[in-house]
């Protein structure tokens, strides 16, 4: 595992298919992967093993029970937070390695007090259409990863 990795926050996910893809994403570019809160399916759920297929074993998983404990163990970490409704789009970060990427649970994101709390960190990926609300927490994941990634040299 890279120092420098990235880190993916999900707060308190809830669909294991979901969380799988991510863990998937996380072990291919070497980004830690951290579970916060209560998750809405057991570490055990077949759907989530099946999506992450057999790369488990090279995922850098770490489990927190609650957000101010992941914040305490890394008291110099760089965050941001997505939101829907952020005023800030995801290009317009400017990521570093060892940024940490929060995103909150498939129906109702990250808690609005905490949003609140960071305007200036808090992102969102545009969409060019009223037809979608959102999109999936896998896709939006990877979007927002991979352009960390691409800033921080990683995919030269």
């Amino acid at each position: 595992m890279l120092e420098t990795a990235f880190h993916i926050v999900l707060v308190e996910p809830e669909i294991p298919p979901n969380t799988g893809n991510i863990a998937r994403l996380c072990a291919g570019t070497q980004t830690h992967l951290h579970l916060v809160g209560k998750l809405g399916f057991s570490l055990d759920d077949r759907y989530l093993k099946r999506a992450g297929l057999d790369y488990w074993p090279h995922v850098s998983l770490h489990r927190w029970e609650t957000l101010e404990q992941l914040e305490q163990a890394y008291p110099d970490g760089r965050w941001w937070y997505t939101s829907k409704t952020a005023e800030k789009s995801y290009v317009q970060a400017d990521f570093r390695a060892g940024d940490f990427i929060a995103f909150g649970k498939e129906t109702k994101g990250l808690p609005k007090a905490l949003l609140e709390q960071y305007p200036q960190r808090c992102l969102r990926i545009p969409l060019s259409s009223d037809a979608v609300r959102s999109l999936n927490l896998s896709t939006s994941a990877g979007i927002v990863l991979y352009e960390a990634l691409r800033q921080a040299g990683a995919l030269d």
